[in-house]
């Protein structure tokens, strides 16, 4: 029988996280850093990657930091190119980079606010795995992680345009599944429910908002960065090697309360 820890292991393996400078990102970034992996951080500030990246190198691990503003073509080519310049290719994407400027009626939104959360939340995350398919390919497989969002799965209030931009993000990961497993490439999304960063803030710090979900959920609290690297650090691996399509809550039981 095949032992089970080394199919946790990364080693080997290129990873680019988007928006990975903070919150989720920079957690999940981390946890493929500890199992082995060559990380991407990349946000839009260079400052703020760089930051990261020598966090980790003092930490023993390997990362590099590439500015990209996923919302723009050319920065979203030159990320993907410079990777495979510098480790060789890519084996992992984490698509996580998002963006909600709005908050409120779905009624009342602007224009062209629907166009940044769709050209960041969804355009964004279709056209880099695009460009890392070849990669992946010529390397014999490899993963594609969409961090959408369990607004996607069930709508809120006052998050109407995010939550239609992170349901998008989640049949877009399944056609890429349906698409790319002739290629041996996985692709799988994490929905994460209210997790406490600096991207949700407006919500945690409603107190109303906050006593409602001590009340109705099951874990009676919001969940950290940290607790969302675990499923990614899985869906990475070859212990994941069987799957792919895959919904993956992690909400502190958010789906099923009343």
């Amino acid at each position: 029988m095949e032992k089970i820890k080394p199919l946790f292991s990364l080693k080997g393996k290129v990873a680019v996280v988007t928006g990975s400078s903070k919150g989720i990102g920079e957690a999940i970034a981390r946890g493929l850093a500890e199992h082995g992996a060559k990380v991407v951080i990349s946000s839009r500030k260079q400052e703020a990657i760089d930051e990261v990246a020598a966090q980790f190198k003092q930490d023993g691990l390997e990362a590099t930091g590439i500015a990209c503003h996923v919302g723009k073509a050319d920065q979203r080519k030159a990320l993907i190119k410079q990777t495979i310049e510098q480790y060789g290719g890519v084996d992992i994407l984490v698509n996580n980079a998002a963006i909600n400027p709005v908050f409120g009626p779905i009624e009342e939104a602007e224009e062209v606010a629907f166009d940044k959360i769709m050209d960041v939340n969804v355009k964004a995350p279709w056209m880099l795995a695009n460009l890392a398919l070849p990669s992946m390919k010529e390397r014999g497989g490899g993963s594609v992680i969409n961090i959408s969002s369990v607004e996607g799965l069930k709508p809120g209030f006052g998050l109407g345009i995010y939550s239609t931009s992170k349901a998008a993000l989640i049949m877009l990961t399944q056609n890429q599944a349906k698409e790319w497993g002739q290629y041996k490439v996985r692709s799988n999304a994490i929905c994460p429910g209210l997790i406490k960063t600096k991207f949700s803030a407006a919500l945690w710090q409603n107190e109303a908002l906050m006593k409602m979900i001590k009340q109705n959920l099951p874990s009676s609290r919001m969940g950290t960065p940290e607790e969302m690297a675990g499923l990614a650090v899985l869906l990475a691996s070859d212990a994941a090697a069987y799957m792919t399509g895959g919904v993956y809550t992690a909400d502190g039981g958010y789906m099923i309360a009343g």
